[in-house]
Formats: C-alpha cells, structure tokens, sequence
C-alpha cells in the first residue's frame, strides 16, 4: 500500500471535493477557519505546479447562515432561494481567501443537463481545460441549485458524484472527497464499536457496497452510498480516490505527502476513454432493451455488438442516439449504449435476424442496436 499512497505524489491534476459539514457550523454559517486552512493548502499545491479544480458545497447552508434560518428548508423553491443568497456570499470568501496567495478564481455552476448533453459536456470540458491549462485558474464548482429541479434524472443529487463526474471529465489523476467521516469503515463506526477503517481498497465488489450505510448529516445530503458511487465512477476512468475527513488537520498537503489518512481507492487498470466516460456515467439513459441470456454473454466475454436478435424487450421512449440500459432477464442493468434505432423500431425488430431487418422495417439501416464502440458493459 504504500508503494500505492507514494504514487499520490505523482499527480498534476487534482479535483477536490468539500462538502457542506465540513465548511459549515451546524446553525449554517461558513466555517471561515476551515475555509482558510483548506484554501491555504490548495494555494501549496497550485504554487508548487499542480492543477486544481476545487467541488464546493455549502451554498444551502451559506444562505441558511445569512438568512438566519434555524433550519435547512425542504421545499424546492425554498431551498433554491436560499442557494442563491448563499452561492454568491460562497464564491465572495473564495475569491477574496485565494487572491490573499495572488491566485484567481472561476465560478463554474453546473446542471445535471450540462453533463447528459453531449455537447453540453464537450463545452464544459474545454472550459475547464483552457481555466486551467491556459490561464492557471482555480475553477471552483457548485450544483447550480438555484435552477436545477428535483427530478433525478435533472440532478447530481449531491457533491461527490459531480465531482466525480468532473474529475473524469477534465481527465484528473486525483480526486479527493473530503468529508466529516474519517474513510470508509468496515461498518457505521457511529454505531458499530468494532468497526475499523478499510485503508484501500482495489475493487468496488458486492463486499465493500455492503459495508457503505445511509450516513449523512443535516446540513449535507451524501452519504456512504453516494462516496463509493464517486468511486465507481472515478476509478473506472483511470482517476485514484482518496476519501477523508476534511476536519483531519492538514489533510490534502499530507494525503499529497503519502501519508495513510482515510481511505485510497485504487483506479482500474483498463480504464474507459473520454467518450465511453459519458456513456456510462454523465448522459442520462432514455429507456432501456432487455436481452436473452445468449446476448449477455456475447456482450460480457465475447465483447460483441449487440444485435436485434438478442432482444427481448423494450422500456420506455427513445430516439435513435439516445443512451439506453441493456438489462439481462432479471431486470439487472449489464451495459449501456448508444441506440442505432428508436423504441418503436426496436419493438419491431426485436428477436429478428440482422439479414431480415430490411424487410420488417421496409428500409435498409444498421445491423446492430447498438455498436461495440458505443456500448460500455458494467463491471
């Protein structure tokens, strides 16, 4: 493990998540001790080369502050009003602590729609690149609360899956989730006396989801679920992950040094490239085919395109180059592509041979639902 901690050092691009326990009191107000110390550390690591790009949260609970509400609003509106007081007076502190070390900083408001929209997601990635790459600025990154709805499909629904979601976009070698728990545990150490810390892991099985539970606080909105999601999602994008505790003093200049602090999430050693990165994680899936048992292997061992004559089934409405799941017959979600026809065609054609697809459509089209190099299976 330490071979693998040392490998932190190496990094150039970094993302950095903080949610909002970690720069909040419970009344709300910002913690602008913690503020100052986490700004002061991320200084060191601009001023020593690196790029960074800091995931804020805290813009619900800076309104609550400002507002002096006792407690965190629960309807939509009420909570969108309050972001918006609250996401100026946030990017005020930022930009006022880091011009302190002579650094300038970008205000980056994202939806969930800007990642799903494929062009959306390519403007965004170009921006990033050119704030860090051209002009050496910190880009600091909310959910823009304030328009976002509370549709899933329209929301990240918390932090750590934007950051996540960024890290992969902007092609990060490091994300680091910090939090109010110390990494990820062997069991809820609130609850559990015996429960110990999990010092790496190198896969996300079925064994490390078990052990995540619904933690989480008032002032913030993710739990254990929502970090090993970010996980997931950073470490098959080829993106190593560090979740820790933001309190820890000094925590990113000595998770940077290879100190053991929290938890290391070790990145795939296949990972997927850009494109596959927004299929499987940022664009929104439209509706879903079922396939045979037969079209499962094909697609899982034989790395095969998935043919008409594999399908069982079709959910929901979609157009051709819509995202869509490729469920097996469980219901179990195995892959996700890009669909080379729409649902009503699929309904048409499903279980047909490839030779005969002219003939039931009465035009000539693809021979494949969806083509190997727009299908990315899950692991």
């Amino acid at each position: 493990m330490l071979d693998n901690r040392a490998k932190l050092k190496e990094a150039k691009r970094i993302v950095v998540k903080v949610g909002t326990s970690t720069l909040t009191y419970a009344s709300g107000r910002l913690n602008l001790k913690q503020l100052e110390k986490l700004v002061r550390q991320l200084a060191d690591l601009y001023n020593a080369g690196l790029e960074v790009i800091l995931v804020t949260s805290g813009a619900v609970g800076a309104g609550v502050g400002r507002l002096g509400l006792k407690a965190k609003p629960r309807t939509i509106p009420e909570r969108q009003a309050v972001a918006a007081v609250g996401q100026g007076l946030l990017m005020q502190v930022y930009t006022k602590l880091f011009s302190e070390y002579g650094i300038n900083t970008a205000q980056i408001l994202l939806t969930r729609e800007d990642m799903s929209d494929r062009r959306r997601y390519l403007n965004a990635r170009n921006t990033l690149l050119m704030l860090v790459d051209e002009y050496r600025v910190v880009p600091v990154i909310n959910e823009n609360d304030t328009v976002a709805t509370e549709e899933l499909q329209l929301r990240f629904g918390d932090n750590d899956t934007l950051a996540a979601l960024v890290a992969g976009l902007v092609g990060a070698d490091l994300l680091l989730l910090l939090s109010d728990i110390d990494g990820l545990f062997t069991g809820d150490p609130h609850k559990d006396t015996q429960a110990t810390l999990i010092p790496e892991v190198k896969e996300i099985s079925p064994s490390i989801w078990a052990v995540a539970g619904e933690a989480g606080t008032d002032r913030g909105t993710g739990g254990m679920i929502t970090k090993l999601e970010a996980a997931r999602i950073a470490t098959r994008s080829g993106i190593m992950m560090v979740l820790a505790s933001g309190e820890e003093p000094n925590c990113i200049t000595r998770i940077m040094e290879g100190e053991a602090i929290g938890t290391v999430f070790l990145p795939n050693q296949e990972a997927l490239v850009q494109r596959e990165r927004w299929i499987a994680f940022a664009g929104q899936p439209q509706g879903a085919v079922v396939i045979d048992p037969g079209a499962v292997t094909a697609l899982l061992q034989g790395k095969k395109s998935l043919l008409p004559s594999g399908v069982s089934g079709v959910q929901g409405r979609f157009e051709v180059g819509d995202i869509i799941r490729v469920l097996d017959q469980t219901g179990t979600e195995i892959a996700r592509g890009l669909s080379n026809f729409s649902s009503e065609e699929i309904e048409k054609i499903k279980g047909v041979n490839t030779a005969r697809l002219p003939e039931v459509l009465g035009y000539k089209t693809y021979e494949e639902v969806i083509h190997r190099n727009n299908l990315v299976c899950q692991e």
